[in-house]
């Protein structure tokens, strides 16, 4: 009975572990910059093929190759002054440290150089994307929200009145 009840412990806990990495790991639209791509629920990195730099969505930094090694840097450097973000195609990617592997990205994502026809989160109409901060219909989402707010303690406050009488 013991072995019965360690075992039967033993597979919730993994379960459990397992439900919480994949609900932490899958989701972090809000974290997304309005120039990033739509149709990505998590992103790690996006590797921008035209000038060769990666981004850290969590981070909300740049990774570029600067005097023979890579650094970082919350924005582009100098040299990309002009660069377009919005206009830009950008690869999702999904590992550590990517530019590790630069190599392999430059060679499997050169064709995607020159191409501007991706839409970016900041022209989207998908509601998913209205809670990140830059986005256009963020504050009336932020309204809403509150509004709803009011709304649901307005009727607890009423359903405590009847429940007084």
């Amino acid at each position: 009975m013991r072995y019965l009840f360690a075992l039967i412990s033993a597979l919730c806990i993994t379960y459990t572990v397992n439900a919480q990495i994949h609900i932490d790991l899958n989701f972090n639209i809000g974290s997304q910059p309005v120039w990033g791509p739509t149709g990505n629920d998590y992103v790690e990195y996006y590797y921008l093929p035209e000038i060769e730099v990666y981004y850290s969505v969590p981070l909300h930094r740049f990774y570029y190759y600067d005097g023979g090694r890579w650094i970082y840097a919350s924005s582009l450097p100098p040299r990309y002054r002009g660069y377009d973000l919005y206009r830009s195609y950008k690869v999702v990617i999904n590992e550590p440290r990517p530019w590790r592997r630069n190599e392999v990205y430059r060679e499997k994502y050169y064709m995607y150089r020159d191409r501007h026809d991706q839409e970016v989160i900041r022209d989207s109409r998908d509601p998913k994307y209205f809670i990140i901060e830059r986005h256009p219909e963020h504050s009336k989402w932020i309204k809403e929200h509150r509004d709803n707010g009011k709304h649901k303690s307005r009727y607890k406050e009423k359903r405590r009145d009847k429940d007084d009488d």
